[in-house]
Formats: structure tokens, sequence, C-alpha cells
């Protein structure tokens, strides 16, 4: 029996979704192209009732001349990319590990992802005090040990580590659910007949597993990767940024260029870089997931 046909009955979706796209375009690229129209301009917000001046590209000169701010874009991309790559690993291999079913498996995953459901501002305060020189827990035991204690978070060698070890004690939880939702989407009639030809675990793992969650991977390393070069509110409260540069991510100098010096063109300046730096990273993870998702 044929279907008969409803001539609209194709773009009434698009309809349904209309309302919702445009409130999220009116959210998402107002405010960007505002931003982006606001770096051209010198404002301060000690003048917030002065017109702004439009001043080109002098921001955008200042800002790439600054050592500062050349720095920050080091610290974000060597952060970012640490984070990404160490959750992906830690993830997809705890989710390899604990993806059968075993006793008191359910209590361990409600445990497990408890630290994706802290505040962040309650992280950055609990990481800071348990890298504390005198008092910290961390120092503590490194002392039952005869080692340390260890300035975690005022050596300017060793303080991107120390948050490093925070994002990643966070998010890799978040990591480990989404690629165990993956591996539990591998077809069961697929692995069976693998195993009947007498493959064994690493042939399975490479041929069979890895590539049918290559989307999973990807898609999750795009998250990360832009929910990293985001990181504020846990850096700055285990931080401030410091010791000296040796921690201020790209958001964190913009934060202190808004609020603290109060120039609101050139903070508008970092936000688009910042914008623009996340819109290349994401695209060539997306272009380099989806040739894997093809082949």
């Amino acid at each position: 029996m044929k279907k008969s046909f409803v001539p609209g009955r194709r773009n009434s979706a698009y309809l349904f979704m209309a309302p919702a796209a445009a409130v999220l375009l009116l959210i998402l690229m107002v405010p960007i192209f505002n931003s982006i129209r606001l770096s051209f301009f010198d404002w301060s917000m000690r003048q917030l009732t002065q017109a702004p001046t439009f001043i080109g590209f002098e921001n955008y000169r200042e800002l790439f001349a600054s050592q500062n701010f050349r720095e920050s874009i080091r610290v974000t991309i060597t952060f970012s990319l640490s984070v990404v790559t160490i959750e992906l690993l830690l993830g997809t291999v705890l989710a390899l590990l604990l993806e059968g079913e075993f006793k008191g498996m359910r209590l361990f995953r409600t445990l497990y992802v408890l630290p994706i459901m802290i505040a962040p501002v309650v992280v950055g305060i609990m990481w800071r005090f348990m890298y504390h020189p005198s008092y910290g827990k961390i120092n503590y035991f490194l002392g039952l040990a005869g080692i340390g204690p260890y300035g975690w978070l005022s050596n300017p060698d060793i303080a991107l580590i120390s948050v490093i070890i925070a994002d990643v004690w966070q998010w890799t939880p978040f990591v480990f659910l989404l690629v165990l939702a993956g591996l539990q989407g591998v077809p069961k009639d697929i692995m069976e007949a693998s195993v009947v030809d007498g493959a064994n675990y690493p042939q399975t793992l490479i041929y069979i597993k890895l590539p049918y969650i290559a989307a999973v991977l990807g898609l999750t390393a795009v998250l990360r990767l832009i929910d990293s070069f985001r990181s504020l509110v846990v850096i700055y409260n285990m931080t401030g940024g410091g010791p000296g540069v040796s921690t201020e991510v790209m958001s964190i100098h913009l934060f202190k260029t808004a609020f603290t010096s109060q120039r609101l063109g050139l903070a508008s300046a970092v936000a688009v870089v910042l914008l623009l730096t996340i819109a290349l990273f994401a695209s060539v993870l997306i272009y380099n997931s989806l040739k894997k998702e093809r082949r």
C-alpha cells in the first residue's frame, strides 16, 4: 500500500524547529556579532557613558605584540591538548576494562561520575587546599614517604601540570561514560562471529571495537576540546593564572583584560581570537573524525 503524499509534509520538521533555531541564533549570534564589532573599538568600563572610538585593527596589533597574550595562547594550547589526550586515553582504557557487567558495577559507575557533578568553584577550591604546601593532603602523603613538600601551585615549572591533574580528575569520568555507551552499541553478533573465527582480544579491539566507536571518540574529543579552551573557574580559583602567567589561559587573560584592566574593546579582540582558535581546532578534529568514519 502506497503512502499518500501530502504537500509540505517534508518541510514540517523545519517549521517545528524554526522557533528553537531562531532563539538559539538570537542568543548565540548576537553576542558574537557584538564582540566582533566591539573588537574594532576603544572602549573602557570607565567610559561606559561615552561612545566607543573606532580604532580599526589596533586592538589586534596590541594583542599580538603583547608577550603575555602570546604566552596565554601557548599555555591554552598546551593545557587543552594535554587534558584532551590524557582524558581520552584514561577514559577509553577504563571503559574497555569495565564494559562487562560484574558485581558492584553500578555502584562504581555512580561514585566514579561524582566529580562531574561538583561545581567548578568547589573543584578549584578543593584542589587548592589539597595542593597547599603546609596542610595539603598531597604533600602530607608524600611526606609519609619522605618526599617533598612541593609548592604545587607556586612553582611555575609544575603549576600547569597541577592544574592539568585537577581537570583530568574531574572530566575523565565524562569521557568514560561516553566511550562506555559507544562500546555497548557495538553489535554483539559481530563480536560473536569474530570469536568463532578465532580472533583474539587485541584483534577485536583494533579491527572491531575502536572503528565502531571512532565517531564517539571524535565527538568526545571535540566536546572536551571546546570546554577546555573555555576553562576559567577551576584554574582561576586554583592559581588566578599565576604564578606569573604560567597558568594564564586565554579565558583568564580575557577576564583580566575586561574586568581588571577594564578595556572592553581589547577584551572583545581576545574573545574573537579565542573563538577562532576553538573553531580551528574543532574543525580539524571533526574533519578527521568524519574521514575515519567514511573509511
